[in-house]
Formats: structure tokens, sequence, C-alpha cells
């Protein structure tokens, strides 16, 4: 398929800047695959669609404050530091995003907060990108909570308001326990642990795996032919709890849903011969799009995302393309809010 194919005009005011009041009452469209039906519902209606021995599937990643503001040494200018991944912690080095880049070059010593934190500059990478070494003596635990105090949520910069404190909650799952991500897996930010408890005592069953989202999974396609696209390499984790649950879901012909696009590439990247889910963990650059054979899950939650996104090229594989850009006109005709805070829809 091409890039164009997956072009549509997003009006700006259909894109949220918050999240609902109360995380399981956003909007929820529901697409049958199989019938075309479109049901229009709340999230916490979720629980009506699944039962005994069915299997939802999570991602744990935990977001960290990852945009730092600063200065340069001497002349004194602003500078945003975005950190991605941290490549050695006891060198405290990392790859980052700084802005504005053209100002910012090896050698260069950044300062942030009251001089509490310095880092050196030590190579470009990219155009935007630079390695950063931060020059700090205490241990990884100091470190961390410095980085904790100094840096802000990393909201989306099509988030066109400043960041607030509720943000630090919100943009969290409650499934988060694994500190790594630079971006919430938003689909799994609908779910509150009562809802949680009301699905299983309907007898679902919920497994974790990890993916710490980087901001690849957002990076523009550029390429009209998509079998020319990459996308960037995540580090990812399916351990032997969940191989156990969705193996049994699987073999019992239950549902199994992945919560979100980021555990859809993770399940899909753990595939056996057979396949069955198999334990895995390392790094997936796996890029999902129309025509795609789905091995482990029949249903998944997703939230509206960008044209022309690698999440929407996912979406369309997974729930026909005709079938979800026919929901996506429905979305906006209905208002429905896309993106980070924006409202669901499941694909059954």
């Amino acid at each position: 398929m091409k890039l164009s194919e997956f072009k549509f005009d997003l009006p700006n005011s259909l894109i949220a800047s918050y999240p609902a009041d109360n995380r399981d009452e956003a909007r929820m469209m529901v697409i049958h695959r199989e019938t075309g039906k479109i049901e229009h519902k709340a999230f916490k209606d979720i629980v009506n669609y699944f039962g005994e021995g069915d299997v939802m599937v999570a991602n744990d990643t935990m977001v960290f404050p990852a945009r730092l503001y600063g200065r340069k040494e001497k002349t004194g200018a602003k500078i945003e530091v975005f950190l991605l991944r941290e490549l050695n912690a006891d060198m405290h080095l990392w790859d980052v995003l700084v802005d504005p880049a053209r100002k910012i070059r090896v050698g260069n010593k950044l300062y942030f907060g009251d001089g509490d934190l310095v880092a050196e500059v030590i190579d470009n990478t990219t155009s935007r990108g630079r390695t950063i070494r931060f020059l700090f003596d205490g241990d990884r635990e100091a470190f961390t909570k410095t980085i904790e105090t100094l840096g802000e949520t990393p909201l989306p910069k099509y988030i066109k308001r400043k960041v607030e404190p509720a943000d630090k909650d919100r943009f969290q799952t409650i499934f988060a326990s694994k500190k790594g991500a630079v971006s919430a897996p938003t689909a799994g930010m609908h779910f509150t642990k009562q809802l949680m408890k009301r699905l299983q005592i309907k007898g679902v069953d919920f497994a974790t795996i990890t993916l710490h989202i980087g901001l690849g999974t957002f990076r523009p396609v550029d390429v009209e032919d998509l079998t020319k696209h990459k996308m960037d390499s995540e580090n990812f984790i399916v351990g032997p709890e969940a191989v156990k649950l969705v193996n049994r879901a699987l073999d019992s012909k239950s549902k199994v849903c992945a919560i979100g696009t980021t555990t859809m590439r993770s399940l899909e990247t753990a595939v056996s011969a057979t396949n069955r889910l198999k334990e895995k963990e390392g790094w997936t650059d796996k890029f999902i799009f129309p025509p795609y054979e789905f091995k482990i899950c029949n249903a998944m939650v997703t939230n509206f995302h960008q044209p022309e996104s690698t999440l929407l090229m996912m979406a369309c594989a997974f729930g026909g393309y005709d079938l979800i850009m026919k929901a996506y006109e429905t979305a906006k005709k209905e208002k429905y809010k896309f993106l980070t805070y924006g409202d669901a829809m499941l694909i059954l």
C-alpha cells in the first residue's frame, strides 16, 4: 500500500487537549470486522464484549519525565533536551533530541535547574540528535531522583498547552511499573482499577508485556512506498506469565485482546513457528501495515491516530483498510476526540 492512502483531514478541534474526567468514561467506538457494524459506547462498556477465558494484554512500561529545560554555557541561551534512551548507566550517557539544534555543538556544556545538573555534548547523531554525558557524582538512585525533579511530563507537542500537575498521573496507565518510555501506551490509559476488577469478575485474565516507547513510534513516514519505511527499534520483553495466559486462551479459542499498538507489535514479534506466543526479549523494529496476517490477537483496543501514521496503518491492517477508514470518517462526523488524550476504538 501507499502512504497517500492513509491521508485524511484531521481538524485541530478534534485533537484532545485533556483526557476524559474519568478514564473509563471516554467514548469508545466498537467495530465488528465480520459484519462491518459500528457501535458507539463508553469505554466502561468494554466489559460487555469479553468473558470467561479471554485475555487482555497490556504494556506495563512507565513514562519518565523526559523533557528537560536548561541553558547553554556562556550564552545562557534556553534549550530543550528530550531524553530518548540511556546508553550507559555508569557514565550517564544518553541519546537525546535538542532544540534549537543549530546552537548545540559537540563540547558545549548544558546547565539544568540552578546548576543542579550539568551535561556535556559529546557527539552529533542526527540533525536534532545528540549524545550527551551528564556530569553527575551520585549513584543511579540519586541521578534518577534529579531527573524526576527537573524533568517535565513529555506531552506530545500537538497538545498546545502547558504541562499541568495532573498530567503526571494521567499520562501513565494503571499498568505502568517498568520505567523507560518517553510516551504513554495511550490505549491503556482508559482502564481503571474498578474496570479491571469488573472484567476479572467475568473471568477475563490480564497479562502484561513491556515495550519502552521511543519517539520512533511517532516518526513521520516519508516514503510513498511503505515497504521502504524502517521503524526505529524499541526495547521489549514478553515474559513467561504472558506466554502462559495467551497460549491458554489460543488453545481454548478465547479472545486475545492487545491493549494498544505497542502491545500488538510486541506480541507479533514473539511468535513461534506454530503460531503460538513465545518468550522473547530484545529489540523490535516490526512495521505492521496492510495486508498483514495477525498470528496472536483477535481483538484490539486503540485510540484514533494521526493521518499517515504507522499507528493508523496497524489499525487498518487489523480491522481492514476500508472499514477502518470509514470508521475514521464516522469518528470525525460524531466528534470523537483523537490522539493521546482522545477516545478509544475496540476492534473485534
